[in-house]
């Protein structure tokens, strides 16, 4: 018989709040993290916003020595673990280390220390380059600072799928409880990739909002007048234990995860199938896997990032999956709040998907002012709702085709 999986910690570093209480305040009240990039100077940039975390000092979290040798995405995994860890009141003295482990996802990585370590290369040198540039830099490293930080001897992995990296890792964490490889799980994603050359990449592609002069409704999933994404960053970090764990050191519950889907597009590098099918398929299996009806789902966090072709697609992958049925479900977007955190997203949306089950309040999608004709689902415009939530999907689509779900479930004993 298979494990029962459970969330019993999380952890935010979010554009929009650090901790759990302060990135639901902000969600329900539908507080923008998007402003006027701060970190580097946008002039010659089409787009010259984004959601920066803003507050965050790597030394309340991390020994200063040990944070000015990882890169920003790795500090922002290792404070909000340590939250998590905090939140969900492990001891971690009284638990098996090598049944202990790590899963995140990152999409891009250290990227901000590859391309000042570049600049440097390129000014100064090779001498110049700094003995810990790779060490910084390389996707996985966000996993290993956690599993040294906190002593995680069990499984350790770094699931790399774009936009879906954390739901994926989430979804692989979740089938490793279930079939007892591990008691205890870390799992989510971390992104920090606002750095001069992500910004113009995404430019160039022309997948980001330009509406400079609106920062806070720059984020318009599913609006008629979406003009593209918002660069986000930060990280969110779920405990997932077997439910057997969490009773028997009396652990708190969130949420139970109860299903994963995860199918991939196989047909372009950016844009989704047409007929949304691969994102419908994700949804699915999901749903099949935790052994439900699919008319039993309440809400959708939606993968949303406000660009057209997403959001089109998107719905219609669920209009198809659920027939008229779709017209009943609550829909939402929180990247129209933290924007959208590319290999994290998945991570703070499983986050806000937990907490809409425990709360029972469905955060809005924000700025949605003008109706699009084929975006014409309940996307919860602009206010929070009350609303029994015992069901709710998290879709994450990534480039490369990748489509992941996760289905969270009201915990019941």
């Amino acid at each position: 018989m298979n494990n029962r999986v459970v969330i019993t910690g999380i952890g935010v570093i979010s554009p929009i709040g650090i901790g759990k209480d302060t990135f639901w305040e902000s969600l329900i009240n539908g507080k923008s993290g998007v402003d006027y990039i701060t970190k580097f100077d946008t002039e010659d940039y089409p787009t010259k916003i984004a959601a920066e975390v803003k507050d965050f000092d790597p030394v309340n979290y991390i020994d200063k020595k040990d944070a000015k040798r990882m890169d920003r995405y790795s500090q922002f995994a290792v404070a909000a673990s340590k939250i998590a860890i905090q939140d969900s009141k492990i001891n971690l003295d009284s638990i098996d280390k090598e049944r202990f482990g790590v899963i995140l996802g990152s999409g891009i990585g250290g990227i901000e220390t590859f391309e000042t370590q570049n600049e440097k290369l390129i000014k100064k040198g090779p001498k110049r380059i700094s003995p810990f540039f790779i060490p910084m830099m390389i996707g996985n490293m966000a996993a290993g600072q956690v599993a040294i930080a906190f002593d995680a001897k069990g499984p350790n992995e770094t699931i790399v799928t774009a936009c879906a990296s954390s739901t994926n890792a989430l979804g692989d964490a979740f089938k490793k409880l279930e079939r007892g490889d591990a008691d205890i799980l870390i799992s989510g994603g971390t992104e920090a990739s606002i750095t001069p050359i992500a910004l113009a990449g995404f430019s160039s592609m022309k997948a980001l909002s330009t509406n400079n002069d609106n920062p806070k409704e720059a984020s318009r999933p599913f609006d008629k007048n979406r003009d593209g994404f918002v660069m986000g960053e930060g990280a969110a970090i779920l405990i997932l234990e077997t439910l057997e764990h969490a009773q028997n050191r009396g652990a708190d519950i969130y949420a139970e995860v109860v299903g994963y889907g995860s199918t991939c597009d196989a047909n372009h590098i950016t844009t989704p199938l047409e007929d949304g099918s691969g994102a419908r398929r994700a949804m699915e299996i999901a749903i099949n896997d935790a052994n439900i009806d699919k008319d039993e789902i309440d809400y959708i966090n939606a993968h949303g990032t406000s660009t057209h072709y997403n959001d089109k697609f998107e719905t219609l992958a669920i209009k198809n999956l659920f027939g008229d049925k779709a017209y009943d479900i609550k829909i939402s977007s929180t990247k129209s709040m933290t924007g959208h955190l590319l290999g994290a997203a998945g991570g703070i949306e499983a986050i806000a998907s937990s907490l809409a089950i425990k709360n029972n309040i469905i955060p809005p999608t924000m700025n949605l002012n003008e109706k699009d004709e084929e975006c014409d689902l309940n996307y919860v415009p602009n206010k929070a709702i009350n609303c029994d939530v015992k069901y709710a999907l998290s879709n994450s689509l990534g480039f490369g085709g990748h489509n992941a779900t996760i289905l969270l479930k009201k915990y019941e004993k």
